[in-house]
């Protein structure tokens, strides 16, 4: 399969969360704002499709290994994690990269591993305090 025919509705990436959850991602620029789709059995998620430039934009700034930090939306991000720059008002969005309300957490969970399928970040894949840096 092309590049260019990964990461769709039709072929999505089937990818593994820090911790080895398997789920499936995709893009979905048919939306409005497009989105980054993201299906973990039955439920789907959806962030921003601008998220995987503006994190990578983030981890090249920060130069080192930061921590995921991945929490619900109704759980707080820890400091300085992944997890609370996608919520923090400072990021380019002003705000959450999630679109759909009661499932806008779970950022660093889900958006990490497409970087790492797509060639733009490192990731840690241990049971726990994964973390992740720019390539």
């Amino acid at each position: 399969m092309s590049k260019t025919t990964e990461g769709t509705r039709e072929h999505p990436w089937n990818l593994a969360t820090p911790s080895g959850s398997e789920y499936e991602a995709w893009r979905d620029t048919t939306l409005e704002p497009p989105a980054l789709a993201v299906k973990v059995g039955k439920t789907e998620l959806r962030y921003q499709l601008r998220c995987i430039d503006d994190l990578h934009a983030m981890l090249k700034t920060h130069g080192d290994w930061q921590l995921l930090g991945s929490a619900d939306e109704q759980r707080p991000a820890a400091e300085g994690t992944v997890e609370a720059w996608a919520r923090s008002t400072d990021n380019p969005v002003g705000g959450w990269y999630g679109l759909k309300k009661g499932l806008r957490g779970r950022f660093a969970m889900y958006v990490p591993p497409v970087l790492e399928k797509l060639g733009l970040a490192e990731l840690e894949h241990n049971p726990r305090n994964n973390r992740m840096k720019a390539l």
